[in-house]
């Protein structure tokens, strides 16, 4: 019989796995929690000391169930696609067999997956950054969580503390939701709202309530500070030289990051367009547009 360590893939371990090296079936679950192992879900334990989290379970289920792709939140944890809401929920697949749900997963059945839909990324089977958005925006039940997830994969950001580049192109996407599947018609509706400039989920928002609000800024427009320095505020109306940030309290943790923010604060105020800055908070974004919209009225009216 091998040590069963060895028998080992990610630090997951199949049960199908140890008795084909030997393990005798009766003996196997008693071995594996004396050793420390952790049951991650039937037939798949995690090695001692592993973490068992989002990523771990996934390759579990991966492992014993190949046609499962990663999709929806699941891929986009996977490629770092921002939503609104929280990250977390159930582990979601896409198969061409039929859907299910559990307590702690979803599967999509689909006839709509190909070898083009998906590809690996991290370790896991998944579909692609085009494939993820259409199928979020298709299936979501807001404008915004559409547009938020459009404008991220767009964008060049930092998520998580990791900075990546444009996920898909705009005509990537619009090539995604062509097809005439369900949702894929409010889908394209929602997917003209898209702004690849956006820097945030609240910008995002913030921007849409503008809309509504029949405000219209240029987003993220490259201004040059009093000593030459090229900087972005949030949002910009011209005209009147009124600026207006969004700050996620995601950024401002740390004292650093607080310097930092009070020096951009500082350096937006000496750019020759600016006359007046607003700032506004993420809470104040998603909780209270209308008191934002009305404030960015009035001094406009000023």
């Amino acid at each position: 019989m091998y040590e069963l360590a060895i028998l080992a893939r990610g630090g997951v371990l199949l049960t199908v796995w140890a008795v084909a090296a030997g393990w005798p079936p009766g003996r196997l679950a008693g071995r594996l929690r004396r050793d420390g192992w952790q049951r991650i879900c039937r037939g798949a334990w995690a090695a001692p000391g592993r973490e068992v989290d989002w990523r771990l379970r996934a390759t579990a289920l991966q492992l014993l169930r190949p046609e499962l792709v990663c999709s929806h939140g699941t891929a986009a944890r996977l490629h770092r696609i921002e939503r609104l809401g929280t990250a977390g929920g159930p582990l979601e697949f896409t198969t061409p067999a039929r859907s299910a749900r559990g307590e702690d997963i979803r599967v999509h059945g689909t006839r709509f997956l190909t070898s083009r839909d998906w590809s690996t990324r991290r370790g896991l089977r998944t579909t692609t950054p085009a494939r993820t958005v259409g199928d979020l925006i298709r299936a979501s039940g807001t404008r915004e969580e559409a547009v938020v997830v459009a404008d991220s994969a767009l964008a060049r950001r930092a998520v998580e503390g990791v900075r990546r580049e444009a996920l898909v192109r705009y005509e990537d996407l619009t090539a995604e939701l062509a097809a005439p599947r369900r949702g894929a018609a409010r889908a394209r509706t929602w997917l003209r709202l898209a702004e690849p400039a956006s820097g945030s989920p609240a910008e995002t928002v913030a921007r849409l309530r503008m809309r509504d609000a029949a405000l219209t800024p240029e987003s993220q427009p490259t201004l040059l500070t009093a000593i030459g320095k090229p900087l972005r505020p949030d949002f910009l109306f011209r005209e009147a030289g009124l600026a207006v940030e969004i700050e996620g309290h995601a950024f401002h943790g740390t004292r650093r990051a607080h310097e930092r923010d009070v020096a951009r604060f500082n350096a937006l105020q000496s750019c020759p367009e600016i006359r007046r800055v607003l700032r506004f908070t993420a809470g104040e974004v998603f909780r209270r547009p209308d008191r934002m919209t009305a404030t960015i009225r009035a001094a406009l009216a000023l």
